[in-house]
């Protein structure tokens, strides 16, 4: 078995950080958009993915150990695949929050990608939206929610209950890819996106923020043919505060 940190180009001591952005950077430089090879693109992402998952080939030193049961599949149990529902605080964990209404903020209504297959929408229909607010969805499929001015989308709606899809938290997958339908939501650099992503009003929700006073999003768009391909199983780092 390939040396998956060697592939990685960290040392076996790396601590997180250091992984994550060692991925980060080894994932764009391998993605075919980016001048790479599908091929080193997988082995890239498979090198970051066993290292998450700690399953790793056995040294001497370091015997392989049988007992585990962690498991780091991305079934709609992980924390970071959930389809949107509100997670519920554990123990010692505080309420969600809710914004200050006198600081800067921003209106956002959201909507599950997974209604649009379960009802046959599209993501260009014209009245998405309003198809959603008449058909009494769930608040986790839709509603609306403020983001402050300090927030990313994502971390807005962690703070506000929701459990939307992500995984690495630093650009380098689509987990939590958002389509913007209105609104304003810059990106910033250093993340996997091409431009044609960015220009079809892709954006990833745990680095970009919308500017406006009001936004329509559709969450969990991952699936979306093409950005599939960007997909990562929820990190180890990631998922363990809500494990």
């Amino acid at each position: 078995m390939e040396d998956p940190y060697e592939v990685l180009g960290v040392a076996l001591d790396a601590d997180e950080e250091r992984i994550e952005t060692a991925y980060r950077e080894r994932v764009k430089e391998s993605h075919p958009d980016h001048g790479g090879t599908i091929e080193e693109f997988r082995r890239v992402r498979a090198a970051y993915e066993t290292i998450q998952a700690g399953d790793l080939p056995a040294t001497p030193a370091e015997p392989t150990d049988t007992g585990s049961s962690e498991d780091t599949g991305a079934g709609p149990s992980d924390p970071g695949e959930r389809r949107g529902a509100r997670r519920r605080p554990g123990p010692g964990e505080e309420e969600p929050s809710e914004p200050d209404p006198h600081s800067e903020t921003t209106r956002v209504e959201y909507l599950n990608y997974e209604v649009l297959d379960d009802r046959g929408w599209e993501l260009t229909d014209d009245d998405l939206f309003e198809k959603a607010s008449e058909a009494g969805l769930d608040s986790e499929d839709h509603g609306r929610l403020l983001v402050q001015q300090t927030e990313t989308l994502l971390e807005a709606a962690e703070n506000r209950g929701f459990a939307w899809p992500y995984s690495c938290r630093g650009g380098a997958c689509s987990n939590c890819a958002v389509a913007l339908v209105e609104g304003e939501m810059p990106t910033p650099a250093g993340h996997i996106l091409t431009d044609e992503w960015l220009d079809r009003g892709i954006r990833l929700s745990c680095l970009s923020a919308p500017v406006t006073e009001s936004a329509k999003v559709v969450y969990n768009v991952k699936q979306l043919p093409g950005l599939e391909e960007l997909i990562l199983r929820p990190s180890r780092f990631s998922s363990a505060r809500s494990d």
